[in-house]
């Protein structure tokens, strides 16, 4: 199977890309189950974290936040595929009504489950404060949608924007929240800025600005060095992630010291696309496992959080165990936390089966406009300047008949 997957990639794809992208969804999803505890106290359900009481685990979200590194690949297909889109003629409505629609289809399916669900547990009787609970957990990778989807419909406009123009807002913000004492919420400036540096880093690879390794290694370095200087001398949380209680997030909103962190993990990302790619053509096995990963990374990164609470509400019958429903205070919850790692995956692995199908269908009018020149999108050439990831068919092929092991490779193939 590993190796019909491999003969049915195109000979030109970027395998590094997908690599990376399956790479950063994975350390979100094991992230948000090392560090997220659902409580249960008193009939009700509440959300803590083991960072909270066990600070020096931080270096945990130093490893799994990695969303920087998707907004980096994010950008970088985005800007290939609409070069190659304009290439061939495609309007740009019509190219970015193809990429949205990969990101709300699955999105759409999961607000209707939790709108019925919510709706259930409020019939019949459950706690207003565990509803909100569970409803806000499940919800919560919506955020990134909506930043996500705006950058997308923004790319024309960020072809050519240099990374240092939004840094350079991150930092003025910060500058007049921590140091001039200004207000709060400027700090949502940073929602859009903070994750534009790496996607516009994303569209600088593009342009072939970043194939150097020096690029990779300044990133890496100058990241690594200035977020180490604003954790021990400015005062910022040494966790990527946020924690409860906390007077300060790192992530929500993005603060600079993310941002830093984010340039050294897309130093990190440039570094090992060489690396990458010789893995991926060498071992066709984990070849095969990264194409299908990418094929099912919205509905993985949607409904994780689901997968998690499925877990621990089905196990409530049996009392409150460690690791599911115990405070996060000490090791041995950390211990029992590694223990419940796989019934998650085993969620995972039916919302995947459940939910896949609103990822991978096209609509309708996508399915209308496709052409007999559909073989000519598949394997259209790099735009001018474009130096990594295949160019983004825009939506103007059918999808594959069937599910075979060759049509992954062929799917993995259409879609950025």
């Amino acid at each position: 199977m590993a190796a019909r997957i491999d003969s049915a990639t195109p000979a030109d794809r970027d395998r590094a890309v997908d690599a990376l992208r399956a790479c950063a969804i994975l350390g979100v999803v094991l992230g948000h189950w090392l560090v997220t505890a659902l409580v249960s106290e008193g009939g009700t359900l509440r959300t803590d974290s083991p960072l909270r009481a066990l600070p020096w685990l931080a270096p945990v979200s130093w490893v799994f936040q990695t969303l920087a590194v998707f907004f980096l690949v994010g950008g970088h297909t985005a800007t290939a595929g609409l070069a190659s889109a304009r290439a061939r003629g495609v309007p740009y409505r019509r190219w970015l009504a193809a990429r949205l629609a990969r990101l709300w289809r699955p999105a759409a399916a999961m607000l209707a489950l939790w709108t019925v669900v919510a709706a259930l547990l409020l019939a019949t009787g459950a706690e207003f404060t565990t509803v909100r609970t569970l409803v806000k957990l499940a919800l919560s990778p919506l955020w990134f949608l909506l930043v996500f989807a705006g950058l997308t419909a923004a790319t024309p406009l960020l072809t050519r924007l240099s990374p240092l123009w939004p840094l350079a807002v991150v930092l003025h913000v910060d500058l007049v929240r921590f140091g001039l004492g200004g207000p709060s919420w400027l700090g949502w400036v940073n929602v859009a800025a903070g994750w534009l540096v790496p996607y516009t880093l994303g569209a600088a690879w593009t342009r072939g600005e970043l194939e150097g390794r020096r690029a990779g290694w300044a990133l890496l370095a100058g990241g690594a060095a200035a977020t180490a200087a604003l954790v021990a001398g400015a005062g910022y949380p040494a966790s990527m992630v946020g924690v409860p209680g906390a007077e300060v997030s790192n992530l929500n909103p993005p603060t600079l010291a993310a941002v830093a962190f984010g340039l050294a993990q897309c130093g990190g990302a440039l570094l090992l696309r060489g690396p990458l790619r010789r893995a991926m053509r060498r071992r066709p096995v984990v070849w095969a496992g990264v194409a299908v990963a990418n094929l099912s990374a919205m509905t993985v990164f949607l409904w994780h959080q689901t997968a998690l609470m499925a877990a621990t509400a089905a196990a409530l019958p049996a009392g409150p165990l460690p690791g599911l429903h115990t405070r996060p205070d000490d090791l041995r919850w950390v211990a029992a936390r590694l223990v419940w790692l796989p019934l998650f995956a085993l969620g995972l692995v039916v919302c995947r089966s459940a939910f896949h199908g609103f990822e991978s269908r096209r609509g309708r009018t996508e399915r209308r406009g496709s052409t007999g020149s559909d073989s000519r999108v598949v394997r259209a050439r790099r735009p001018a300047g474009a130096t990594g990831g295949r160019p983004e068919p825009a939506g103007d092929g059918p999808e594959p008949v069937g599910k075979g092991p060759a049509t992954a490779g062929e799917e993995v193939g259409r879609r950025a």
